[in-house]
């Protein structure tokens, strides 16, 4: 499991910021949170294949958060993109997309499907569960958390001592069923343990809400906006984003064990001074910079 931030930087690119987008990579599976202008050309400048992507979770349709969309579908489509990209997002975003495509002359070359979300879980396969939260902000916005599920993890070295070999038929074992292996039952639970799923949580864009709570709870990472210090509270109320101290209050209320914060204002020229905020708070914090990658 990987995260790459493609783009940290709020409404306004820098010189060295990217609008906002992260990259999740977990097996099979390449899930792009937000997609800000040039979020294309930052996956190619940090070697990651646009065939990668399987799919989009859009936390509103701000331009800072969407613009990249339609250059993302339109890449993908020249280069013989066989799947279908799933695009989870808030209420309206159909219309909000064929509203867009209407604008240019654009030529669908890929199955694309769209989801509407608000709360609860909006996709599960065998790995993992994604759910949704709406969010406080102008527009409609959506938080989400990626939970994988549980895992048994078997020891090989006590199957050995009871005579089991390495083969398919463990497997049973690790989907929690009892083997019979020559005329010996064995449980899941006298050679298996249970390896607990991690949970990454997006927010983003939003003031305080309960939400955001109920998103971060207890998770492993909670990748969460900064865009102002409190200096700047008023502004960040007035647009309904997130302080330095408002983003470490709610990891620490959460009991959340690693903070990173990205979407910051380009009016600061370093995270020094949000990050030092942040830290009076909670003391387990990375401010993330493009191209950062976390291996989890």
């Amino acid at each position: 499991m990987n995260i790459i931030f493609l783009g940290t930087s709020c409404m306004v690119p820098t010189k060295e910021r990217n609008q906002v987008a992260t990259l999740m990579l977990y097996k099979r599976d390449g899930i792009l949170i937000d997609c800000g202008e040039g979020t294309q050309r930052q996956m190619k400048l940090y070697g990651i294949p646009l065939s990668k992507l399987t799919k989009i979770l859009v936390s509103h349709w701000h331009g800072d958060h969407i613009l990249g969309l339609l250059g993302i579908i339109q890449s993908l489509g020249s280069l013989d993109y066989e799947k279908t990209l799933e695009i989870y997002a808030p209420k309206g975003t159909k219309k909000y997309f064929e509203d867009m495509c209407k604008g240019i002359v654009f030529d669908f070359r890929i199955k694309t499907k769209f989801v509407e979300v608000d709360s609860g879980i909006i996709c599960e396969d065998k790995d993992f569960t994604i759910e949704s939260l709406p969010l406080k902000h102008k527009i409609a916005c959506n938080g989400y958390s990626f939970i994988e599920k549980d895992k048994r993890k078997i020891n090989m070295e006590k199957l050995k001592k009871i005579g089991v070999e390495e083969g398919p038929h463990i497997r049973k074992l690790q989907e929690g069923k009892t083997l019979i292996w020559k005329d010996k039952v064995i449980k899941p639970e006298e050679v298996t343990t249970i390896v607990k799923g991690k949970k990454i949580t997006f927010i983003t864009d939003t003031v305080i809400t309960n939400n955001c709570y109920k998103l971060a709870e207890n998770a492993d990472i909670l990748v969460i906006e900064s865009s102002y210090t409190s200096k700047l509270k008023d502004k960040a109320e007035k647009y309904k984003h997130l302080t330095a101290q408002q983003s470490a209050l709610i990891a620490s209320k959460s009991d959340v064990k690693k903070l990173i914060l990205t979407h910051f204002s380009a009016r600061y020229k370093n995270t020094q001074e949000i990050e030092e905020e942040a830290r009076n708070y909670f003391d387990n914090i990375i401010c993330a910079y493009d191209g950062m990658k976390i291996n989890i």
